[in-house]
């Protein structure tokens, strides 16, 4: 079964940043292509990044371009997002997930929150 442990979210104001966290322990993580998807209150699953096995290509939703940037160490099983420039409407619990496909059906952790509000 795939382990997913989001961490690093909390309260922002707008403009601030965080950083995001995934540890991701029991599979190969190296060779699993992985993204960040966010579910905001009330609303459907969203996805934001997604990052190839090697970290050679990234691709970004338009909501969030230029202002988060998603990352990987394999050597340390973990995948990471900057979040910078934060606003309202990025509050929301994200998730890391595994492999490709409907968001809905990626393997995903329990969640981390993020609220940016003033």
């Amino acid at each position: 079964q795939v382990q997913l442990v989001e961490s690093g979210g909390g309260l922002v104001q707008p403009g601030g940043s965080l950083r995001l966290s995934c540890a991701a322990p029991g599979f190969t993580f190296s060779s699993a292509y992985m993204s960040w998807v966010r579910q905001a209150p009330g609303k459907g699953l969203e996805w934001v990044s997604d990052i190839y096995s090697d970290g050679s290509t990234r691709t970004y939703a338009d909501s969030v371009k230029g202002r988060f940037t998603i990352s990987r160490d394999n050597a340390k099983n973990t995948l990471y997002l900057q979040m910078n420039s934060l606003k309202s409407e990025d509050t929301a619990v994200y998730y890391c997930a595994k492999g490709v496909g409907r968001v809905e059906s990626r393997p995903k952790g329990q969640g981390t929150q993020v609220t940016v509000s003033s």
